[in-house]
């Protein structure tokens, strides 16, 4: 996610500023893909990437300009189309077909006109709706990526300057951590301004005493888990008895020292064959943000966003996860590295409401 997303806007300038920055990358994104590859689902369970391309847009008509603003219709049409998509029955995965959908001209064009109303109303609407519509637009770039990463390579256009991620086989000085007992706030505050409503209320959790890898979990140290009978990650592919990442725009000789890439089932059942178990979501927090004198950093490595180059693999730089020994400057106050960018944690913590939900 963008720091230019976590952030609280203060100025109109800043907001309109995120809204072109959000575009720019979802726009990036979708030319990836030949103009007949926007009809193709790269997941069984997801819709085709035309739906991704008109919905956006339609989400931010839908609650900028109808809700915030109560302005007609822009499409009644494609209004509601992009807004939901072409839902199965229930318990049953899609089943459109391209033919069901817009063509590309049309959507493009449906894009164009709501971007252009939008741009003269932006101003107008609350704040919250504005933030609102950024937000859901990079969580949609971040989930985009994802399903992209899920389309063989001859499917995509590989980017110009493209950083293709290395084969190295180093395995990772892996240690354990001692975090000590302290507390972790999870949530946020009302008054700090834009949340989503799973965000509320802000709570403090007090954490007993633990130990933390230093390190995320490697492809070297998944390795043995899967020779010893379990299931290959996803994006493990294997030749001639050799591992291989599918990478998301070729396939390279498997990286012992980048995070691997896992379910949480798998990841679950990998911390309990070592004997260890995932992190609490208040253990993830205390790891991250917490120092020993019992304070909370802003972020991992202090209140300071800095740059993705000194503190982590975020913010759209890179296609694929590097080496869990990288970046340095963004580690915790104990140590810890890589607890923001490089690929997602898993926490043992169900998804939930916090109470005042």
């Amino acid at each position: 996610m963008s720091d230019l997303s976590n952030s609280i806007v203060n100025g109109e300038g800043r907001l309109r500023a995120e809204l072109e920055a959000s575009r720019a990358e979802t726009d990036r994104l979708f030319k990836l893909v030949s103009d007949e590859d926007i009809y193709y689902r790269p997941l069984p369970q997801r819709h085709r990437l035309i739906f991704y391309l008109g919905h956006v847009d339609a989400f931010d008509w839908n609650q900028v300009a109808r809700s915030g603003l109560n302005a007609p219709h822009a499409d009644k049409t494609l209004d509601t189309l992009f807004e939901r998509g072409i839902d199965p029955e229930p318990g049953q995965l899609p089943a459109d077909q391209p033919a069901d959908w817009p063509s590309l001209d049309q959507t493009q064009k449906y894009v164009a006109r709501v971007r252009e109303r939008i741009d003269g109303l932006w101003d107008e609407a609350p704040a919250e709706l504005r933030q609102t519509a950024v937000e859901h637009r990079w969580m949609h770039a971040e989930t985009l990526a994802y399903q992209l990463h899920n389309i063989g390579h001859e499917r995509k256009r590989k980017p110009a300057g493209l950083i293709e991620p290395e084969s190295r086989p180093v395995l990772v000085d892996q240690r354990l951590i001692s975090i000590p007992a302290g507390r972790a706030t999870l949530g946020r505050n009302r008054e700090q301004g834009f949340g989503w409503d799973n965000e509320f209320n802000e709570m403090a959790v007090d954490v007993p005493a633990f130990e933390i890898s230093r390190f995320k979990v490697t492809n070297g140290e998944y390795l043995p888990f899967v020779q010893d009978g379990r299931p290959a990650p996803h994006f493990w592919e294997q030749r001639d008895g050799e591992w291989f990442y599918r990478g998301m725009f070729e396939s390279v000789p498997l990286p012992l020292d980048a995070p691997v890439y896992v379910t949480q089932q798998q990841a679950l059942e990998f911390a309990r064959w070592r004997g260890a178990g995932l992190p609490t979501e208040g253990q993830y927090h205390r790891a991250a943000y917490g120092t020993p004198e019992g304070d909370e950093r802003e972020y991992p490595w202090g209140s300071d966003s800095g740059h993705p180059a000194v503190n982590g693999n975020f913010d759209f730089q890179m296609w694929d996860p590097v080496s869990v020994t990288e970046f340095a400057g963004g580690r915790s106050a104990f140590g810890v590295a890589q607890l923001m960018g490089n690929g997602w944690e898993w926490t043992q913590t169900p998804f939930g409401p916090f109470p005042g939900f």
